[in-house]
Formats: C-alpha cells, structure tokens, sequence
C-alpha cells in the first residue's frame, strides 16, 4: 500500500486501442513531477510467536491480536481501522505485518508518527504472545503462505516454475522502503540516476539479513539475493538514462501478466502474454487503465516509479535502526547540489548490486563510495527540519556503520 497517495491522480478507467497510448499513461502515472516537498516509509516485519520463533505463525492469533486493524485478506468483514496516526496496517503472504504512514514535509513528524506506530503494534501483537521480527528475511522458518487469496495463488503459480526464489520473497522477506518526491521536471532524471546509484551502496551499509530459512547464510542481504532470483524481468533494476519514464514505459509493456482480476476466484491469465499482447488483441477484450494499474503493482524493481521514488532496496533493520537510512536518504536528496555530488561518489560502486547483497561492505569499491556517501549525507543533515541533538545521533549511528 503506498504512502503517497496524495500524490496520485485517480483517473476515471480508459480502455486503450494501441501501445502508444498505454506507454505514455505509464510514464504520466509513474513519472510525476514538481516541488519535492513530500518524503514518506513503509516498514515490514515477520511476524513470529514469542515463545518459538521458529513455530509456524498461526493466523487465529495474528487475527486476534490485530483486531479491527486486520486487513480483509487475513479477516474478510474487517473494517481495517487505521492506526490511530492514520497509518493503515497491511498484511503480506507470509504474514508480515505492513505499516505504511501517511506522507510528510517534516522528517521530524515522519519520525514521531513511525515510533508511535511501531509502539502501537508492537503492543497489540504483544497480547497475542506476538512480536515483531528484527531481520530482512526470517532466519528461523521455511517460506509457508498464510494468505490465500487469488492475487497471491496467481504469483505463486507464476514463480514457482522458476524455483523457491518466488515463495520465499512473497512469504519469508521484509524491506525498509523511502518514500521520495522525483522533484521538478529538469532534475527527474539526475534524482532517478542518483537513487539507483545509492542502491549498492545503501544495500550494502543496511544489510540485514544474512540468511533466510536456513539457506544462503553467507549472504548480507539474502533478501535482495531472493528478490533477484524471483523473476528477474519485474525485479532487475529499471533503466537509468535521459527518459526513464519511456524506457520504464516500455519495459512494463513488455512484462508477462501474472495476475489477472476476474470475478472468479482464478486470477490466473489463461496463457502467457504480456501486458502489450493484451494491447494487441491476445484476450477477447481489451485492457483498461484499471488493469494496467494493477500489472504495474506486480512490478518489483529495487526502486519503483509510483507517481515518487518508492526506494525499495533496504532491508527491515533491526529495533530502532529505520532512522538512520531514512535520514540518510532524505538529506541526500535535500538539494540539487546534493545530489549533483551523489552521483560523482558513488560512481566507482555503480552497478554492483549482487556484489552488494552478497558481500556487504566487504566489497573494497562500495566500502570507498559508501564512506564518501555517509560523510555527505552527514554534512546534509542540517538541511532537513531534524534538531542538532538527532542530527547528531544519527551522524555517529552512520559513522559507527562503517567501522
């Protein structure tokens, strides 16, 4: 569920007669711009018991602890409450729990309504004998779907051909993702060249998970290791170049359909086609804006164009360590110049996202970039709205990270 809804226009369905006329509704929906004033974040945890976090999370007590907060795929009458902060709880496949606050212009406000959503949730998971994973991947359990409703039934059908990559990233992984405007029309481009090349260097400074379910325990970040194997054409990075919102056009067009809403509880398309055989006649009816906007939600790149930046290439951190990488990233998009000096020190770690995920900040040439990042994201802390005490804090926090 997206924090920046806000952003999004909600447009009435329209039934498209050619690929032009899908590509360009891709890029005006996912490609948005002007005054970046808006930042947002979406934490995930496991979920797993108190007493046994390597027991199977059973449902009946995720439902109860949860209460009218549940969304209804975990209890279909529910009337899914917000968190008192206005932040709507999510459940993924594997039970992981979602918390997805509302946009804010001040970091400071972003933080304080984070901290009293985790402390609100961790108390209703508390009376259940619940709590809340601290990795991006469980280490404890083999990937198991709780969820079974259509969207996920279709996915799973889709992945598993591919091998466990698939299962294991829908049910056993949990991510950090900052939430960023694309700022105005003459520096979209230098903003989503400057957030793919943080990626590595991000990645490997906030790894959180070595290992999943037993497997892939030498891994920094088993997750994003998951998430590449899963399927590579929605989960590779998008293209960074002078029109990313028509290459990301094109590429989306271009992406097999997995999931395919019908009243019937088969979601599953009935053969294989892309979004623009579609287009081109390959189902007795054609596709409408609706539709599009739903195969653009089975796109799982590492940093996702959703009308802003949705950075998804952190891994769930542990108790308390969200603020750091959230700081880090606003402050590193705070100003033009910023950014400007993003892409010259993170140019020698370009690229190396499994280099990454595999070897962290073991990997000499993203250990250089990232010392280089942290040292100019701390001088561009003061430009946020943070007070010198928190800047502070998280300065030595960033620092201690790269000892």
């Amino acid at each position: 569920m997206s924090v920046l809804t806000a952003l999004r226009d909600q447009p009435a369905p329209v039934l498209f007669r050619d690929r032009a006329e899908a590509e360009a509704y891709v890029a005006s929906v996912c490609f948005k711009h002007g005054p970046p004033k808006l930042f947002g974040l979406e934490l995930e945890w496991t979920v797993h018991h108190a007493e046994d976090p390597s027991q199977p999370l059973d449902p009946r007590r995720l439902a109860a602890a949860l209460g009218e907060h549940a969304p209804p795929t975990l209890v279909p009458d529910s009337p899914q409450r917000p968190l008192p902060t206005g932040t709507p709880l999510t459940v993924e496949p594997g039970g992981q729990i979602e918390i997805s606050t509302p946009p804010r212009a001040s970091l400071g406000e972003l933080f304080a309504t984070v901290a009293e959503d985790i402390t609100q949730l961790t108390a209703l998971l508390a009376q259940e004998g619940l709590v809340l994973g601290d990795r991006g991947a469980d280490p404890h359990r083999p990937p198991r779907r709780m969820l079974k409703v259509p969207r996920y039934d279709a996915m799973q059908h889709a992945f598993d051909p591919r091998g466990p990559d698939g299962i294991t990233m829908m049910c056993s992984t949990a991510g950090l993702q900052v939430c960023l405007d694309f700022g105005h029309q003459q520096d979209l481009a230098k903003r989503w060249a400057a957030v793919h090349a943080l990626g590595p260097v991000m990645l490997a400074l906030f790894a959180n998970s070595p290992g999943v379910g037993g497997q892939r325990p030498d891994w920094a970040s088993a997750r994003m290791r998951t998430l590449y194997g899963t399927d590579p054409v929605r989960t590779r990075a998008a293209a960074v170049c002078d029109d990313p919102a028509g290459a990301y056009a094109r590429r989306v067009l271009d992406t097999p359909v997995i999931v395919m809403r019908r009243p019937s509880p088969n979601w599953i398309p009935p053969h294989r086609l892309t979004f623009a055989d579609w287009i081109g006649g390959a189902l007795e009816r054609n596709p409408t804006s609706d539709d599009l906007d739903y195969h653009l939600s089975t796109m799982f790149p590492p940093v996702r164009p959703r009308g802003y930046m949705e950075v998804r290439y952190l891994d769930t951190p542990r108790p308390g360590g969200w603020i750091a990488p959230t700081a880090l990233l606003v402050a590193l998009f705070s100003d033009a110049s910023v950014v400007d000096r993003v892409l010259d020190v993170t140019e020698a770690a370009k690229g190396r996202w499994l280099h990454a995920a595999r070897f962290g900040m073991q990997d000499s040439r993203i250990a250089r970039a990232a010392r280089e990042v942290v040292e100019l994201g701390c001088q561009a802390l003061s430009r946020t709205d943070l007070s010198p005490e928190q800047v502070s804090a998280i300065a030595d926090e960033l620092q201690g990270g790269l000892a």
